[in-house]
């Protein structure tokens, strides 16, 4: 088979499987990614012996391809297990011990039923360990072009027309995206019209999460859980849930601190108005209404995923099957890839990747 010119646009975890699989395969690949690091929404930070979370703190326990992956890209090793089970509810005085697999369901985990109360896995430093490899390991084997924006695809005869933000135009034999559903409709939309266009009605949630760190000490709860959930947010100002990090997962803070994740779902209007110090003495009043607690927190980071988290209700995957549809029908040579059209979750992500490297091998 010959060599092929492959653009993905996106960097995050999906596109990086398809660089990654396509690159082995034999194909030129560049990557473009808009921001100014790969990863997408799997992003960590370390600081002073905590582990913090941005984005997705794990990824399920029964999957395959992300140890795969974690394998090919040399840190299987770091991939370390939940050490807790329990699960709690808030029920407006205190913590109610749940049912396995209750907290997904009350909270409405899109992902599959099976997967529910058995927990997560994640890496020593955090779930952006796996892109951060991944890119070391493409190294000098791909083009990666970082903050370098794409604004059009198109196709024509015998492949794909990229125009980036600056009006450059770039020739590929295909093109993946492995963008969120709106990006897509923008991408494609002069090109596909109405099939493209309709993601731009694909629903999105957006979410905001504030990390507290105190001493062990000042919390007398024994935190022997994965965390809790608050069936009625409005009691706890808009709290929807609380993961106990330092107790679910190993490395997450110092032996003599715990660390808290705070999950909130803010209106528009909070997201763009509400500063960060607002958002952390929200977290600190709810979390103390809820646990008995000594002292402020020492330390808090804030996490804003603006119209981030897709929805998969039955007409999202209608607008994603009539895009691909036309996509096969008129024979373009691009692909869509990842969890914003192929199901939610890091798993969902690199399994759409890898029916995507197999597709793009069927065409010929």
């Amino acid at each position: 088979m010959s060599m092929q010119r492959i653009a993905v646009i996106g960097g995050g975890i999906a596109g990086l499987t398809v660089a990654l699989r396509r690159e082995k395969l034999g194909d030129r690949v560049s990557l473009f990614e808009a921001g100014a690091r790969v990863g997408g929404q799997l992003s960590s930070e370390t600081h002073d012996g905590f582990v913090i979370e941005h984005g997705a703190e794990g990824f399920v326990a029964r999957s395959e391809v992300v140890p795969r992956l974690a394998l090919e890209a040399g840190i299987a090793e770091r991939i370390v297990e939940q050490l807790e089970q329990r699960s709690f509810r808030f029920d407006g005085r205190g913590l109610v011990e749940l049912l396995p697999g209750e907290a997904g369901r009350l909270l409405g985990f899109q992902v599959p039923p099976d997967d529910l109360g058995r927990g997560i896995r994640s890496f020593w430093q955090g779930m952006a360990e796996l892109p951060a490899r991944l890119a070391l390991t493409l190294g000098s084997r791909i083009d990666l072009h970082l903050q370098r924006a794409i604004a059009r695809v198109t196709p024509r005869h015998g492949g794909v027309t990229l125009l980036d933000a600056h009006g450059e135009s770039l020739d590929f034999d295909v093109a993946v995206v492995a963008t969120n559903a709106r990006s897509a409709a923008s991408l494609l939309g002069d090109a596909l019209g109405a099939p493209a266009l309709a993601l731009q009605d694909s629903p999105l949630l957006s979410s905001l999460t504030v990390t507290l760190a105190y001493p062990r000490e000042a919390i007398a709860h024994p935190l022997d859980g994965t965390g809790f959930i608050v069936p009625e947010p409005e009691q706890l100002a808009g709290l929807r849930a609380v993961t106990f990090s330092s107790s679910k997962l190993p490395n997450r803070a110092p032996a003599d601190h715990v660390l808290l994740r705070l999950f909130f779902r803010p209106s528009e209007h909070e997201l763009s108005t509400l500063s960060d110090g607002a958002w952390s003495e929200r977290a600190e009043r709810s979390l103390a209404s809820a646990l008995p607690i000594r002292g402020p927190a020492q330390r808090s980071f804030v996490s804003r995923w603006p119209n981030a988290l897709p929805v998969f209700d039955a007409a999202q995957r209608a607008r994603v099957e009539a895009l691909e549809t036309a996509l096969r029908q008129h024979g373009h040579p691009i692909w869509l890839a990842g969890a914003a059209f192929h199901g939610s979750g890091i798993d969902a992500a690199i399994r759409s990747g890898e029916a995507t490297t197999l597709a793009i091998s069927s065409r010929r």
